[in-house]
């Protein structure tokens, strides 16, 4: 049997992907974050599924129910919000899963990012604007963050950067990334992205904090800072450019 680890996205219950419906639909047993996973999604589950809200569970307690249901020759879902390549916390899971010799598979999400830009109706990579992405987030109480990813280093890169949990620190955030950005930076944030109470604040450097706590927003959002977000003048891709070659195209040169 095997524990899946799927991506539930970014909130929306359907903006699971067709494959994670697919294998929810089939597990007999179903670990999910009750305060992160939308209720709709368990509604995929067979019927009488056993269905386990891990939202009070620590580890110890995740890994055994993942193995005892693969010890009764149950297949399970553990169902993660957004993607569970970033932020996810299912690599210790894994990890655990390895070493009792349990075997996994991992369904691929909508993560949070994405569905942030979909809201702004940004593209977050511009031509000769910006073609770097860094996703990242701040030392807080929790996980200390490894030498040189911190803010005052990833910004003099001048990416953009994508913060997750961090919307509760705002006025630290735009202390640390003012000196590499400017104040006239283009900063957006969005909390519950995808879902019915989605907000989205415009701003710049110099005013997002103010909106950030204005609204009230303390969780479950992301802080996008970049010169992207606003880009209005570029030229067009090559990628649809007249001039790129076209192999078989009319009065192209025959593909070889």
């Amino acid at each position: 049997m095997t524990v899946y680890f799927i991506g539930a996205g970014p909130g929306a219950a359907d903006l699971i992907t067709v494959r994670g419906a697919r294998t929810l639909a089939r597990c007999q047993v179903c670990l999910y974050a009750g305060s992160l996973v939308p209720a709709e999604l368990l509604a995929e589950c067979p019927p009488d599924a056993r269905l386990v809200d891990t939202a009070q569970l620590d580890l110890d307690r995740i890994t055994a129910e993942l193995v005892a249901a693969h010890e009764a020759g149950h297949d399970v879902a553990r169902l993660h919000s957004g993607d569970p390549s970033v932020f996810s916390a299912v690599a210790e899971q894994m990890r655990r899963l390895d070493a009792v010799g349990v075997p996994y598979d991992v369904v691929p999400g909508v993560p949070a990012f994405a569905a942030a830009a979909a809201a702004l109706k940004r593209e977050l990579t511009i031509p000769t604007v910006g073609q770097t992405v860094i996703l990242t987030r701040i030392a807080q109480q929790a996980t200390p963050m490894p030498d040189g990813e911190d803010l005052a280093t990833l910004g003099r890169s001048g990416a953009l950067l994508v913060l997750h949990l961090a919307a509760r620190y705002v006025d630290r955030v735009v202390a640390e990334l003012l000196p590499h950005y400017g104040a006239d930076c283009p900063a957006a944030v969005v909390a519950m992205a995808s879902r019915p109470d989605e907000l989205v604040l415009r701003g710049t450097l110099a005013d997002i904090a103010p909106q950030v706590k204005a609204a009230g927003v303390v969780r479950t959002a992301v802080i996008i800072v970049g010169h992207t977000l606003a880009a209005a003048q570029f030229p067009d891709s090559h990628l649809y450019s007249p001039t790129r070659p076209r192999p078989g195209a009319p009065g192209s040169p025959a593909a070889p």
